[in-house]
């Protein structure tokens, strides 16, 4: 007897798939050593260019949450989750980065922070933030995944998780992961 496809076709990748990929992609990755490139003459290397971004890039995110929350506070309850763990990426991206030589600032910029101007960029209908959220984790996780073919082994599964998470937020942001 055969087996009969479901009843509904599912839109967007199935959770499965999504981590499927991403392990994938750490195992690919999760072999290289090294430290990266040394940079030049006591500069930063190209992985800590590469974190301090990654640090950067999860603070801004964060921050947008936060715009989002404060003009659409019935979202809460569905963006506290996905922001805490925006903020847990830009704090594991941070780790260690005090007392390493040659470490790049972090510290978001004044533009960053202020969250007046992040506030007055948020769409008035909730629908369309959500659907802005889901693009900037989209764009995100791709220039992460995209990232982790340059760096070192370590750095390469925290970007891999990061990208693979940020990946899942856009599908839970866009609706389909309800």
């Amino acid at each position: 007897m055969p087996l009969s496809p479901p009843s509904r076709a599912l839109s967007g990748p199935r959770r499965r798939t999504l981590l499927a990929s991403a392990a994938g992609t750490v195992l690919l990755v999760g072999c290289s050593g090294g430290d990266g490139d040394s940079g030049t003459a006591g500069g930063p290397s190209a992985a800590d260019r590469t974190r301090a971004r990654a640090a950067r890039d999860s603070r801004e995110l964060a921050a947008r949450y936060d715009a989002v929350l404060a003009a659409h506070p019935a979202l809460a309850r569905r963006l506290r989750p996905l922001r805490a763990e925006v903020a847990a990426h830009a704090a594991a991206f941070t780790e260690g980065e005090e007392g390493r030589e040659g470490a790049v600032d972090t510290s978001p910029s004044p533009s960053v922070s202020s969250s007046g101007s992040a506030a007055a960029a948020v769409p008035a209908r909730a629908t369309e933030a959500l659907a802005g959220l889901a693009l900037a984790e989209r764009e995100l996780a791709d220039r992460r995944a995209e990232a982790l073919l340059e760096v070192p082994g370590e750095l390469a599964r925290l970007l891999a998780s990061a990208a693979a998470a940020g990946a899942a937020h856009a599908y839970q942001l866009a609706g389909d992961g309800r």
